[in-house]
């Protein structure tokens, strides 16, 4: 079960992260695109370490790491919103 949860807040996570790295706004908009694509890059492989690291935790039974995760993933959805939403 712990698995499934893990993996479902990762996909959230990849969702999340696109929205924003498609919303071509603030810092991004003024940027030149191959900065953009290292960045975008960049930070898909961060997101894809920290699943596998979760990822990893839940199979090993480490239920500390899937709260941090599960905190990471909350963090990540407000960010996000925040920037989506032209709060910030």
């Amino acid at each position: 079960m712990a698995l499934i949860l893990v993996f479902l807040l990762g996909v959230g996570n990849f969702t999340l992260h696109r929205a924003v790295m498609d919303g071509g706004r603030g810092l991004f908009a003024e940027l030149p695109p191959t900065l953009v694509r290292r960045a975008r890059i960049a930070s898909l492989l961060t997101e894809f370490v920290l699943l596998c690291g979760a990822l990893y935790a839940a199979r090993a039974g480490h239920e500390p790491w899937l709260w941090a995760y599960a905190g990471y993933s909350l963090f990540n959805l407000v960010a996000a919103w925040l920037l989506i939403a032209r709060k910030i």
